[in-house]
Parts: C-alpha cells; sequence; structure tokens
C-alpha cells in the first residue's frame, strides 16, 4: 500500500470504504524532476506544495534528480525504459535535444489546447518566446527562472579609483580604461572578471552584436547547422581578455559560475556575470554593488541588440499510455504556476526576467520597479528590441559539449599557448564534430 492510501485509510478512521470510492478519492500523482539545489529548489517544492492544496484532483510530488546534466540523462533513460516523469525541469540548452526526438515531449501549447485551458503565449516576452518556440512559432516549454548576462561593478572601488559609481562603462573600451584606473589605484586587485566564459564571453557577446554562432539560424531552422563562431570580433575578444590577463587587468575565476566568486570577495571590480547572481552578491559582498548592461565595441555596426536569455524549464513529457486525465493535471500545475503573482514573486528576489508582460506589469503596479531600478538592467537589455536571427538564442545539440571545447580553447589562450583567433579555430572544428554526432544520433 502506497503512502497516498495509507494517508487516506488513516482519514477514514478505520472505516472499510467501497474500493470504487477509494480509487476515486486517490488523486492523480504527477511527478516532477527537478535540478535546483536551496534556495532555488524551495520554489519549485513550494509550487508543489501551494498547487496541491488549492486543489484535490491532482499532486504533483516533486523529485530532486541532480544537477541539470544528470537529471537530463535521467530523463532519457526514463524515456527509454517506458517510464518518463510528467514534467522535467530542464536547462535552456536542453532545448535542441528534447525537441528533436519524436514524441519525447508534449508542447505546452498543444497540451494547454487539448486540455481546453486558455493560454496566450504571447504573454511571453519575445527573446523568451522566440528561444522556447517551434520554427512555426508554437511554444515547447514553460520558461522557468530566466536570468541574462550583465555587468556587476563595485562602486566603491570605483569610489577608490576616482570614478563615477554612477556612470559604469558601455562599451569594451570603456571597460578596459576602468579597469587600468582600478589596478593602478589599487582600488581592487584586478579590474574584469567572469562567470560562464563560454556562454557569457562568446554566445552572448555575438548575439549582443547580432552576429552568427553558428549556420542555420544558430541551429533553430535545423540539425544540419555548423559552427561560425570563429569571426573577427570573437577573434579580438578572445585575443584581449589575454592581453588584459598578462596586464593584471581581467582575472580568469574558472568555468561555470566559479568566477563569480572573484566578485564577490571583493577581488575584481567589474564582473560579466547572470542576472541571477545579485543574490549572492546581496548575501555575501561588503561593498555597495551597481548593475549594468553588456558592454559591447562600438566599432561593430549595428550592435548592440537586445541579449539573449539563459535558465531553465518545464517540459510536459509524453508517453503512450499517459492518460488524459494526467495531461490535465500537468495542465492545470503549469497553468498554477504561471499566474503573473507566482512570476513576480520568484523573479523580483532574484531578478531574473519577469518572463511574461503580465508579470512585469503586476511588479510594476506593485511599485517594485519604482523602488528597486536596478532591476530593469536586465529586462531592458532583453527587450531593447526585437529579436533578430542572431539574437533569440542558440539551439544547438551537444552545447554544453560545445561550451567546454570553447572553454579549453581560451584556457589555452589565455596560458600563452595560441592566439585568439586559434583558439576559435580549434573551437570551431572540435565543436563541429559534436554537432554531427548529434545530428546522427537524432536522425536514427
Amino acid at each position: 500500500m502506497n503512502s497516498t492510501r495509507r494517508g487516506l485509510s488513516a482519514l477514514a478512521g478505520g472505516i472499510a470504504l467501497p474500493s470504487l470510492a477509494r480509487a476515486q478519492a486517490q488523486p492523480i500523482e504527477i511527478s516532477l524532476w527537478f535540478s535546483l539545489t536551496r534556495p532555488l529548489s524551495d520554489i519549485v517544492e513550494g509550487f508543489a506544495r501551494d498547487f496541491n492544496a488549492s486543489q484535490t484532483r491532482f499532486r504533483v510530488v516533486p523529485t530532486f534528480k541532480g544537477v541539470y546534466p544528470e537529471s537530463l540523462a535521467a530523463a532519457i533513460a526514463a524515456v527509454r525504459a517506458g517510464n518518463p516523469p510528467h514534467i522535467l525541469h530542464a536547462a535552456e540548452i536542453a532545448t535542441a535535444t528534447l525537441s528533436s526526438a519524436p514524441g519525447v515531449a508534449k508542447p505546452v501549447q498543444d497540451l494547454f489546447q487539448e486540455a481546453g485551458i486558455a493560454f496566450d503565449a504571447d504573454d511571453y516576452l519575445p527573446a523568451i518566446r522566440q528561444y522556447y518556440s517551434t520554427p512555426q512559432g508554437k511554444l515547447l516549454a514553460i520558461p522557468f527562472f530566466v536570468p541574462t548576462g550583465v555587468v556587476f561593478y563595485n562602486k566603491d572601488a570605483f569610489r577608490r579609483a576616482g570614478l563615477d559609481p554612477d556612470r559604469p562603462p558601455t562599451t569594451w573600451s570603456g571597460v578596459k580604461e576602468a579597469a587600468e584606473r582600478i589596478v593602478a589605484a589599487r582600488a581592487a586587485a584586478t579590474g574584469i572578471s567572469t562567470a560562464w566564459p563560454g556562454m557569457l564571453q562568446l554566445e552572448h557577446l555575438l548575439a549582443f552584436h547580432n552576429q552568427p554562432y553558428a549556420t542555420r539560424g544558430n541551429g533553430f531552422q535545423g540539425l544540419d547547422a555548423e559552427l561560425v563562431f570563429n569571426n573577427p570580433t570573437a577573434a579580438r575578444h578572445f585575443q584581449n581578455l589575454a592581453d588584459w590577463q598578462r596586464a593584471g587587468l581581467f582575472k580568469y575565476g574558472g568555468r561555470d559560475f566559479n568566477g563569480d566568486s572573484v566578485f564577490v570577495s571583493g577581488e575584481s571590480a567589474i564582473h560579466i556575470a547572470a542576472s541571477s547572481v545579485q543574490l549572492r552578491i546581496q548575501r555575501e559582498a561588503n561593498f555597495a554593488s551597481g548593475i549594468s548592461t553588456l558592454p559591447y565595441y562600438d566599432d561593430v555596426p549595428g550592435a548592440p541588440v537586445n541579449s539573449i536569455i539563459s535558465g531553465s524549464n518545464f517540459w510536459s513529457l509524453a508517453h503512450p499510455r499517459r492518460t488524459a486525465d494526467e495531461y490535465r493535471g500537468v495542465a492545470e500545475f503549469l497553468r498554477f504556476i504561471t499566474q503573473p503573482q507566482r512570476v513576480f514573486a520568484y523573479t523580483s528576489e532574484s531578478w531574473v526576467l519577469p518572463n511574461t508582460r503580465s508579470a512585469f506589469e503586476y511588479g510594476r503596479a506593485q511599485g517594485f520597479y519604482d523602488r528597486t531600478p536596478d532591476a530593469l538592467v536586465a529586462y531592458r537589455q532583453v527587450t531593447k528590441q526585437e529579436p533578430t536571427g542572431n539574437s533569440r538564442g542558440i539551439r544547438l545539440g551537444g552545447l554544453t559539449e560545445i561550451r567546454s571545447i570553447v572553454e579549453e580553447e581560451l584556457e589555452r589562450t589565455l596560458q600563452g599557448g595560441q592566439t585568439g583567433q586559434q583558439a576559435l579555430d580549434r573551437a570551431r572544428t572540435r565543436g563541429n564534430q559534436v554537432l554531427r554526432n548529434f545530428e546522427r544520433t537524432a536522425r536514427r
């Protein structure tokens, strides 16, 4: 007897209920696999708890399945074994994997339509909606925790260096000049640092300059895309990072979010990171900080455009034996968590994007953006204009592996082993092999 049935028996006070009534009283269980650790996991678990308390027909059961690569691997194994979870919380870079395999996922727009639940996909911010949609505009997954790249800077270090703490640099030449003054004044040990180097120093860099990362619309138009990120803008930037490191202006803090500690500790004064890192800055930094838009090279025509997104989303996984009631439960839960007040509640704490126009308007009506204007930086950067083919994001299979390759080659450049151009040329050759392997697997 499972725990839910034991609970129902206990509530019945030992009265023998007819089997049909017991079956009808049993809520339909909806499994949710997620990948966030605390404190962000509290949001997902709170969603399930509040939804379960709001009705009796369905019961969402959240389960932590490891970090993103682990949960995705577990979900793929579960699909092959014929027992996938109803809902998978996945990283944005899993979109190509989950959308390219027929029958693995049910597009959420179809899910709501079949359940007869009103759903307005156009409520999502254009950069978010376009990233998670098919080429025909059908929304595939529900965006959840969606940051974008921004600049954080140490206002106290700016003051010590004689820089205006309310006027951070907006171009890369300005960033270099500010870093030189900061280091010369010993206002901080180094000027510049970064988190997520493969993502922020290449993917976001190219999108912000309206330049392609790959052919076929950065992978949105087909599995046969090829990498083309080894262009002069990116090569110059990689070389600049190496040159700035040798001059003491830049410190490489490692992959993923490891570089965040360089800034939070006060070692660097200008930091490129995901907008969501402000939570950690608020908790740990002992200095006044500010936020600004991503830097750009002002000699690149047309730059800057909108920035692209990162983060995570919820997928409805499919199964031939999954019932209409189960899909209804998934749809009801996803509708529940996308209500404007709930979206605003978790995005306003973390400075990730408010996802929908209605959530943004809800926050504005509460006076949040009047009280916290810095929280508008990421929103305005993403909504600067309608996304272009280069600035709606990157949808490539094996993107996690490609990022690692880019970072390996960048690290060789930082160590003086090759130029920025050589790094990107090598990364392109190696990364294209990853794409071809993914294409062969996906077409089987």
